[in-house]
């Protein structure tokens, strides 16, 4: 991520998502722009705040796609999150400190796993050191000294490492993974601690129930298992050991406040419609007041302590259908200065969503029947027919956009796949044989509300 362009990072996109261009691009100089960011000054650093940004478009034009891509693509904190989870503190919902909490939690361990891949070689050797101690130990000390009293022979101490030696090589090669050994590991029976919140009090544990459970002693118990499964234990417990949590929750909170993402999507669902008062309009109106001081910049305390949010990006998506941008209140309107309006899309758009990107809706169908042996083929007539029947249906019913595509090919396939696997070779799929399998349901209007 740090040597991609802008222009790159469209690229990237492109692989995915048709069309678009303006909000790619927005989205790529916002990503971009931390990156350069971190290349700052540390006092003028402070003073660089995120371009927040609002994606506007219908329903399945690549809103929530570009989202996910993003994700995949930014080696970041990254959180996806529907504003509609939210609502005023006092009605049913979560409090929306709890999105910072979550991006904090998943962050955590995802460098906590970074830190264990690096100590992973480590942690396997000690790993099988225990389980070499288990399988043949070596003589005590206090046995080792009596040695030189002449109460055991040299050799036999030799001998017993030359076995060590052999044996652990067989460990290595995998000659003993079925072998059942006894191993101690910590007692799962034992009592767990959990908070429970009303509304707006997700946070209200911070750490307690980690805090009473540490107050009872570690109890062991001993447990029969095969050599894999001992080795994954005891890996896991020697990485527990070999990692600086201090050190991991430290780099975690670096990377949240200077590099996090939050993706709100749905944000028009918490904006007030028009000049009504009082009813579901109170609760809308209260969320967004909640959120302003998370997107303009707060602490907000996790279990792992306090995250600022100042440096935050927040991309805010949504269909604004019945609600405008300049609905919600004007404090949060200021706080997203970039707003990007995603178009609908085209029969010429479907065509190139059936076949071009690299998960392709074809290419998935294709690849799928040929896990049984079906050569599924369609016909370019056949795309075109697909594309234009999800046009005309979204045109006169309502625009899912490229969602459609998804509920039209199952139709068309339907009775392939379920003959599969007897139905083997080649299957060519045309123009007639979608027009056949769509005809009706397309002629009756209520029939293809209900089934396209």
């Amino acid at each position: 991520m740090q040597d991609l362009s802008p222009k790159e990072i469209v690229k990237e996109l492109d692989r995915y998502i048709i069309g678009q261009d303006k909000a790619k691009k927005a989205v790529s100089i916002a990503l971009r722009n931390r990156i350069r960011r971190q290349r700052l000054a540390e006092e003028l650093r402070e003073e660089v705040s995120p371009k927040n940004i609002i994606m506007i478009g219908p329903t399945g034009v690549g809103k929530t796609e570009i989202a996910r891509r993003l994700s995949n693509l930014a080696d970041v904190p990254f959180l996806k999150i529907e504003a509609t989870k939210f609502t005023e503190v006092g009605y049913v919902g979560r409090d929306v400190e709890s999105m910072v909490r979550d991006l904090t939690n998943m962050t955590v361990n995802l460098v906590k796993q970074e830190a264990m891949k690096k100590i992973e070689k480590e942690a396997i050797y000690l790993a099988e050191q225990k389980i070499m101690d288990i399988l043949l130990p070596m003589p005590k000390t206090k046995r080792i000294k009596k040695v030189e009293e002449g109460d055991m022979d040299l050799q036999e101490i030799e001998k017993v490492r030359n076995s060590r030696e052999k044996l652990f090589e067989k460990l290595r090669q995998g000659k003993l993974e079925n072998r059942m050994i006894e191993i101690d590991v910590k007692d799962a029976s034992m009592p767990m601690f959990e908070i429970f919140a009303g509304s707006g009090m997700e946070g209200l544990d911070m750490g307690l129930s980690d805090a009473l459970s540490t107050m009872l002693p570690q109890k062991l118990k001993k447990r029969k298992v095969s050599i894999v499964e001992a080795r994954r234990i005891l890996i896991s417990e020697e990485s527990q050991k070999l990692i600086d949590m201090e050190e991991v929750l430290k780099d975690a909170i670096n990377r949240i406040e200077n590099q996090g993402i939050i993706f709100l999507d749905e944000l028009d669902k918490v904006v007030s419609i028009g000049a009504r008062s009082g009813g579901p309009d109170v609760s809308r109106e209260g969320v967004q007041r909640d959120l302003l001081p998370i997107v303009e910049g707060t602490v907000v305390n996790t279990r792992y302590g306090p995250v600022k949010t100042n440096h935050i990006l927040f991309i805010a998506a949504g269909t604004f259908h019945d609600a405008k941008p300049s609905d919600m209140i004007p404090e949060l309107q200021g706080r997203f200065p970039i707003r990007v309006e995603l178009s609908s899309l085209t029969k010429d758009d479907f065509i190139q969503i059936l076949t071009e990107p690299q998960n392709a809706i074809i290419k998935q169908y294709v690849a799928l029947l040929e896990t049984e042996g079906v050569d599924l083929r369609f016909q370019e007539n056949a795309i075109h027919e697909i594309a234009s029947i999800a046009s005309t249906v979204n045109d006169s019913t309502e625009n899912i956009g490229a969602r459609r595509l998804h509920t039209i090919i199952e139709k068309v396939v339907e009775d392939i796949s379920f003959e599969t696997p007897p139905r083997k070779g080649v299957v060519v799929i045309d123009a007639e044989y979608v027009q056949s399998r769509l005809r009706d349901i397309i002629k009756n209007e209520d029939l293809s509300r209900y089934i396209l």
